[in-house]
């Protein structure tokens, strides 16, 4: 097996790694509205998370 001589800097390593981060958002349904949400974020629809009110939605007049 080949060894390196030398080892590899921090940032050539990371940057061989860049490909690797980006995955596809995990969704969720909102247990207030049924909306798909992103895990860990509170619902763009009706400002719930986890059951409770976090933003106050303004509505459309």
């Amino acid at each position: 097996m080949a060894h390196p001589k030398r080892n590899h800097s921090k940032t050539r390593r990371d940057k061989r790694r860049t490909h690797d981060k980006t995955t596809p958002a995990t969704y969720s349904i909102c247990s207030n509205c049924g909306a798909p949400v992103v895990y860990h974020r509170v619902c763009p629809e009706c400002g719930y998370y986890k059951g409770k009110k976090a933003i106050e939605k303004e509505t459309a007049v």
